[in-house]
C-alpha cells in the first residue's frame, strides 16, 4: 500500500515538474499570436489544477495509510483508536496521525503554488535564453 501511494505521489510530483516543458512545445508547435499568455494561462490551470490534486492527495493517502493499517478514527481514546494497529506499525501511525493535524489541504495548496509559481516563469525564459 505505501509502495502505491509513493508511486501515485511520484507521479503528480513529475506532473508538476513536466507540465510546463510539455505545455510550451505544445504552445510552440501551434499558430497562436500571443505564445507567452497562451502559455501562461493554460500553465497556471494546469498546474494549479495538478497542485490541488497532489495536495488532496496528500492528506487522502494518509488517511488510506491509516485505515489500511487499521486505524479506528471513531475512537474515543488513543488505545481504542489504536486497538487494531499491529505493534510494528504502532510508530508508523503516530506519526501519520501527528503529521495530519495542523493546516488543511487546501491551505497546503495554496501556499505550494505562491512558492511553486515562478517556475513557470524560469522554465519560459530558460528556453529561450
Amino acid at each position: 500500500m505505501e509502495i502505491l501511494v509513493t508511486i501515485i505521489s511520484l507521479t503528480l510530483f513529475g506532473g508538476l515538474l513536466l507540465s510546463p516543458i510539455l505545455l510550451l512545445r505544445f504552445v510552440n508547435s501551434t499558430y497562436t499570436k500571443y505564445k507567452f499568455i497562451a502559455y501562461l494561462t493554460i500553465g497556471v490551470f494546469l498546474t494549479a489544477f495538478i497542485a490541488f490534486v497532489f495536495a488532496w492527495w496528500g492528506d487522502a493517502s494518509d488517511d488510506l495509510l491509516l485505515k489500511h493499517y487499521g486505524y479506528n478514527f471513531d475512537g474515543w481514546s488513543e488505545e481504542e483508536r489504536c486497538e487494531k494497529v499491529a505493534p510494528e506499525n504502532l510508530e508508523k501511525v503516530r506519526s501519520l496521525v501527528t503529521s495530519m493535524m495542523g493546516i488543511g489541504w487546501p491551505l497546503k495548496a495554496i501556499m505550494s503554488y505562491v512558492f511553486y509559481s515562478p517556475y513557470l516563469l524560469l522554465v519560459y525564459v530558460a528556453t529561450y535564453l
